[in-house]
């Protein structure tokens, strides 16, 4: 394909230097306005690569779910899932992951780089206990680098605005469960069971 660009020069051809202002505001750890976003996301998205590939999770809970240890460490739970287990597979195999912390409303959100390892402590896990129901294991991220993203993207995407939007006609989980499987799967018992399900297995 003649139009695709292949190195780093091509690129710098087409978008030129960096803005200097975002080189500045990013640093090697948390600092008191950074710590801010954290402890205000109750919503994040874990990225990670290994050898089967990238992942990128949603996880979300109470606002400040994501405990700051230090200036330099970040502890996630795991809640309960599907069992795959994307990510930590991952995170065993390679440990490089990002967090990217979204707070409702607001239009800037913050990014982290760093590495990762899994705790299985009993003492940790019993310090996120929820509902007196532990988390699987706990998420460590020891931070690299720390930056925060302009509105640009929330403004032209008008995330917050929408959300007052009636929903969107999507397919439920049913459905796509019953398609996917050929009509072998019970769509419409699971959608039907669902909220219930909800309420049991959350924690």
């Amino acid at each position: 394909m003649p139009h695709t660009l292949k190195t780093v020069a091509d690129l710098e051809a087409i978008y030129g230097a960096p803005n200097p202002r975002s080189l500045l505001k990013e640093i090697d750890h948390l600092n008191a306005d950074y710590r801010a976003f954290v402890e205000a996301s109750p919503f994040i998205v874990l990225s990670s690569v290994g050898a089967g590939g990238t992942d990128a999770s949603p996880k979300g809970d109470a606002p400040g779910f994501v405990r700051i240890v230090d200036e330099r460490t970040l502890a996630i739970p795991d809640r309960p899932g599907n069992n795959r287990i994307d990510n930590l597979r991952n995170i065993i195999e390679d440990g490089r992951v990002s967090v990217l912390f979204i707070v409702p409303g607001a239009g800037e959100t913050l990014r982290v780089n760093g590495t990762a390892t899994i705790s299985a402590d009993p003492a940790l896990l019993a310090s996120f206990a929820v509902q007196d129901k532990l988390p699987r294991s706990v998420i460590l991220v020891q931070v690299q680098s720390v930056y925060f993203h302009c509105s640009k993207a929330l403004v032209r995407s008008k995330l917050w605005e929408r959300a007052q939007e009636p929903k969107p006609a999507l397919p439920t989980a049913g459905r796509i469960l019953q398609r996917i499987s050929g009509g072998a799967f019970d769509g419409e018992a699971y959608d039907r069971e669902l909220p219930e399900r909800l309420k049991t297995t959350l924690y």
